[in-house]
């Protein structure tokens, strides 16, 4: 499965707060903020820039990440993030190797639904150690979502 990179995800109970943090510290870029809610999971995340490193804050208000929050508290990596030029080429490989990709929350993904409410098509692979977590993005989709991400300015200036 041919992967790279892309970012990881830090949870955060204060996403202004943080963004403010890493654009004074790091001169980061701070994309607009963004929205993510499906089946009872809802959070806020702004992806943040320095150089060509990227991370992306979560903060969580309902669901597992708001759970996973309360417990390991603010500041918990828990999801590292690759792009990959073909998401169904890398399902059927994951199906191949046994094992079955899940959605944000946990639940079998079909091949047949990929596509996540940012509209990039998106699996993520069972949680086998703890809470952590990798997520697998189609890398054109993802690239796009960034781009117009930083296209728009942020609502706040931190």
């Amino acid at each position: 499965m041919k992967l790279k990179f892309s970012h990881v995800d830090v949870l955060v109970k204060d996403l202004e707060e943080a963004c403010s943090y890493y654009a004074r510290v790091f001169s980061a870029r701070i994309s607009r903020t963004l929205d993510w809610q499906r089946d009872g999971l809802h959070v806020r995340y702004a992806i943040v820039m320095f150089g060509t490193e990227r991370l992306m804050l979560v903060q969580p208000f309902t669901g597992n990440l708001k759970a996973l929050m309360d417990s390991n508290g603010e500041g918990t990596i828990y999801r590292h993030c690759y792009s990959t030029p073909d998401i169904e080429a890398a399902y059927d490989e994951l199906i191949e190797a046994g094992v079955q990709p899940e959605n944000e929350n946990g639940k079998p993904l079909s091949r047949d639904d990929l596509q996540s409410p940012s509209g990039t098509r998106i699996i993520w692979l069972p949680k086998r150690f703890g809470h952590f977590s990798i997520e697998l993005l189609e890398e054109k989709e993802l690239e796009a979502f960034i781009k117009d991400a930083f296209a728009q300015e942020p609502a706040q200036i931190f």
